[in-house]
């Protein structure tokens, strides 16, 4: 990759040495010229990240989401440092940032183009996730029946707790907790996972990444949350059916040119086959 010559940092300041990580890197950054810019607010303001080179995010996997949609419009890329618990997104530890960041701002990284969920609620009211589109009645003890539709066919109805509509990124985070399945980065996908279904047959579903999908609650006297990685709500009128879909857009990653995502997966989620050799 071309050298970094213009830094954004975005340093969560409630997160346990961050700050100080912070200022450690920008020092790796004064000394080899670069021009930077920090803040610890997010999700960014619009613009935020135009005219820059690449972003280093400090904090959790949740820091990183609230930068991730100025990321991808800019199409800057984010170098995620982890100062959180599982950090799946945040793939640098702080060890591996300040003995790698100045061969990171010599270009030394590439870039993973991450798939993002485009969502929409009816005429001016949408929004993209990273890792996933959850939709529940918005009083959470209530059960909701939910229609679901791919490119203008019934795929079935659910009486549910909510559906999880998640990117393959995001296959790690609310759809793995619901008992969705795993999925690799690159694959082109959708995953839908129901939340506590009222049958014993229901599983998630993968579509392809050009399905069109359109949901309606058919839940009488019922209004729905829709909420986008966790940190975003749309509003959604009870005629409007909510439409997802591949978002035009996804989101640059900057990773080790060593990355492996199953040594991640197998260092976060604690993988083990339990066999030990006998002696």
């Amino acid at each position: 990759m071309q050298p970094i010559r213009k830094l954004a940092f975005v340093v969560n300041g409630k997160k346990e040495g961050a700050p100080a990580l912070a200022r450690e890197l920008a020092l790796i950054a004064r000394k080899a010229g670069v021009v930077f810019k920090q803040t610890a607010r997010f999700p960014l303001a619009p613009g935020y990240l135009k005219g820059i080179d690449a972003c280093c995010v400090i904090g959790g996997d949740g820091t990183l989401l609230g930068v991730a949609r100025e990321s991808a419009r800019e199409q800057v890329p984010i170098i995620g440092v982890n100062r959180g618990s599982l950090g799946f997104l945040t793939t640098f530890s702080a060890d591996e940032a300040r003995a790698d960041f100045a061969r990171l701002i010599s270009g030394a990284f590439r870039v993973e183009h991450r798939a993002m969920l485009a969502c929409g609620t009816g005429p001016g009211s949408h929004d993209v996730a990273l890792n996933d589109v959850l939709l529940k009645d918005e009083h959470n003890s209530r059960l909701v029946r939910l229609e679901v539709f791919a490119d203008g066919e019934l795929v079935t109805d659910y009486l549910c707790d909510g559906l999880i509509f998640s990117t393959p990124t995001g296959s790690t985070a609310y759809n793995l907790s619901a008992g969705g399945p795993i999925l690799h980065p690159s694959a082109g996908v959708i995953a839908m996972t129901p939340i506590c279904p009222h049958t014993l047959s229901n599983r998630s579903i993968i579509f392809r990444d050009n399905v069109k999908l359109q949901v309606f609650n058919r839940s009488p006297n019922s209004r729905l949350l829709v909420a986008l990685d966790g940190q975003r709500n749309l509003q959604v009128s009870s005629l409007s059916p909510v439409e997802i879909s591949i978002a035009k857009k996804s989101l640059p990653l900057a990773q080790r040119t060593d990355y492996s995502h199953f040594t991640v997966v197998r260092a976060k989620l604690k993988w083990s086959g339990g066999f030990s050799e006998k002696r």
